[in-house]
């Protein structure tokens, strides 16, 4: 006997449940809307602050351009260059100096290194300018004959005292880079019958760049405020040319406000040239090249663009 089933009768075949969306709930962070409204809270208090205090805000527009102002920015930057020039020269030499297998060279290497990093520069810039007490005269023999007074002026006391000094930081940051290359390096170039001073200049050096730089910029950068220190040494730069506009217009506070603008400025070009120099020496150690600012702003205007062509088309 048989029972004919009709399948028409049964239940309806229902397709398997398909996966439930899950409506996610961001954590709200109390504490950074917190920190937010004190940080602005601070920043208005010291901006009431500035507003309320007996400041000529308009000599600062006034004497931003001046003559005097502009010659010491001149001389600002043309000290920054040479000072830098030494540190960058004498640093490099100091390190390989320092690397040397010679005891006598490596020690007075040393012996710089520690000297110039342990004490201030601005004591080495005030016993530069005051060296006239103890040497009344410099002889080089038939070279060079003068009086100290007359041969140590404010400008090669400034380009002495901050050149020297740093090119005992350059030694240490040259040194590190010079270390970060690996020693197979040199002993395939010398396996090549390279010698010694052009598997530096050849192999070495080019690659230790990449560590070199980044501190170099910030040492550039420190460079320039540092020689607001020249100012105690009689020397015309940006703070001296402020502070002598400042005696005269009546204006001290404002004037220093100015040279502190004039800093910001000259920093910040410094800072945008320290990036691409950085980027154009990461080009061999990374596949792909962080975005530029300028590349970041043009890839979110045709993201905007994009999204309201989109929208457009759809409505």
């Amino acid at each position: 006997m048989t029972v004919d089933i009709d399948k028409t009768d049964g239940p309806a075949d229902t397709p398997p449940p398909g996966p439930v969306a899950i409506k996610a709930i961001p954590v709200r962070h109390y504490g950074r809307y917190v920190s937010a409204v004190a940080a602005l809270a601070v920043l208005a208090g010291i901006v009431y602050a500035f507003s309320q205090g007996r400041i000529n805000w308009g000599a600062i527009p006034d004497y931003f351009f001046n003559d005097r102002i502009l010659s010491g920015v001149g001389r600002t930057l043309l000290l920054t260059v040479l000072c830098m020039l030494i540190g960058v020269v004498g640093g490099i030499l100091l390190a390989v100096m320092r690397l040397s297998k010679n005891p006598v060279t490596s020690s007075i290497a040393w012996f710089y290194i520690w000297f110039f990093r342990g004490t201030p520069v601005l004591v080495q810039l005030i016993v530069w300018f005051n060296l006239g007490l103890v040497f009344e005269y410099i002889n080089l023999g038939p070279i060079y004959k003068n009086e100290w007074s007359d041969f140590m002026t404010p400008f090669l006391t400034a380009l002495l005292g901050l050149g020297l000094n740093e090119a005992a930081y350059m030694a240490e940051i040259c040194r590190a880079g010079l270390l970060s290359v690996d020693e197979g390096q040199t002993e395939a170039s010398h396996a090549l019958g390279m010698s010694h001073a052009k598997t530096l200049r050849r192999i070495v050096v080019p690659q230790a760049m990449r560590v070199i730089v980044p501190p170099t910029g910030n040492e550039v950068i420190n460079m320039l405020k540092t020689t607001s220190l020249v100012s105690v040494v009689q020397y015309p730069e940006l703070l001296r040319a402020a502070q002598d506009i400042g005696q005269t217009s009546g204006a001290p506070a404002e004037m220093l406000f100015l040279a502190a603008a004039w800093y910001l400025v000259l920093t910040s070009i410094f800072s945008v040239g320290q990036y691409y120099l950085e980027r154009y020496y990461a080009r061999g150690s990374s596949r792909s090249l962080p975005a530029t600012p300028l590349q970041k702003i043009r890839a979110n205007l045709l993201s905007l663009s994009n999204r309201s062509s989109s929208a457009g088309g759809t409505a």
